[in-house]
């Protein structure tokens, strides 16, 4: 080993970071008050609910799974938590705003277990099992509020949630750095976190260790409801109101914030510290395009495009990978016959 680091391996480790260094330095040249830190703020604060939300997808895709219905999830927490808020009220504003919450929040993870159990139980596919959860939950959205949005007996305490600072910094965007911390430490620093990888890498042999591979997918799921009602109910809090249209198209943004930050689509590798830079970049392009006035047909195009890109580097990547260890797998095929 030389110690030297090639030009691939690098931009493969900091080829996010560069990418948002440059996305920065483009937006500021087009628009002299895009780096303004009240900008910056307020890029972080509207990125909040999505990060929250990716950490929970970065579980998921871990162990080659997906969630595509966090944006519905994410209108079903907001209209629960309305609805109850509005239909019983609970002594205090506190009591109400608390218990709200929580039954937004435990109402999506319930979605989240639903999930969980139709991929480990009836044996289908992730990608059918939340893309029909995401058409059947925004649809029970809409019978709950028929189609309307939730303005009664919001209490006002409530919208520190959503819309408070503690010193400069809004309070989701604390949020969003706790559940980061905490989902990297998870992923990171224990048994259960070296589980969802060996399962996305290989599921097989991730049984044969001794792992309970259902159970793992079970919580990567239920913890990804969990995320996303948190998230919801900032979202809820910042909107103050039960909007039924909440969190539409989040699963592209989440989807394509975790591709680029590196977590694989065949799950087994990716790191949250990319997923952070990963969201951030979606908030930078999103906040960036409209700050420099382009419409919003070309910000969907690019969008694409940008999801395009990252899924085809990470299958061309995976592809490189596979015939490597193709190629390893042969070479000690011939060593062993040349020593027979």
């Amino acid at each position: 080993m030389n110690g030297k680091v090639s030009v691939g391996e690098f931009f493969k480790k900091f080829g996010i970071v560069i990418v948002l260094v440059a996305l920065f330095i483009v937006f500021a040249l087009l628009n002299p008050y895009f780096m303004d830190p009240s900008n910056i703020m307020e890029l972080l604060k509207q990125v909040a609910f999505m990060g929250i939300i990716a950490v929970g997808m970065t579980f998921c895709m871990l162990t080659g799974g997906i969630d595509l219905s966090v944006g519905s999830n994410m209108a079903l927490a907001v209209v629960v938590a309305a609805l109850v808020m509005a239909a019983v009220p609970f002594g205090t504003q506190e009591a109400n705003a608390i218990v709200g919450s929580l039954v937004g929040i435990g109402a999506a993870t319930c979605v989240g277990v639903a999930n969980g159990f139709f991929v480990n139980e009836i044996k289908i596919p992730p990608l059918i099992v939340t893309l029909a959860m995401m058409q059947i939950v925004r649809g029970l959205v809409y019978i709950f509020t028929g189609a309307v949005p939730i303005y009664e007996n919001i209490p006002e305490v409530f919208s520190f949630v959503g819309q408070g600072s503690i010193g400069p910094v809004p309070f989701p965007v604390i949020v969003m750095g706790v559940v980061f911390v905490i989902g990297g430490v998870i992923l990171h620093k224990t048994v259960y976190g070296r589980h969802v990888y060996c399962v996305g890498g290989n599921e097989e042999v991730a049984r044969l260790s001794g792992i309970h591979v259902k159970k793992v997918k079970y919580s990567v799921y239920m913890i990804s409801g969990l995320l996303t009602g948190v998230a919801g109910i900032l979202l809820f809090s910042r909107m103050n109101s039960g909007q039924p249209r909440a969190g539409l198209g989040y699963e592209f943004e989440v989807v394509t914030a975790c591709v680029l930050g590196g977590v694989s689509m065949a799950g087994g590798s990716g790191k949250l510290w990319g997923v952070f830079f990963g969201v951030v970049i979606m908030g930078v392009l999103s906040y960036g395009l409209v700050s420099v006035g382009l419409n919003e047909f070309w910000q969907m195009f690019i969008k694409g495009m940008v999801l395009l890109i990252a899924v085809g580097i990470d299958s061309m990547s995976q592809a490189k990978q596979k015939n490597l260890v193709e190629l390893r797998r042969e070479e000690e095929e011939r060593k062993k016959e040349a020593t027979a």
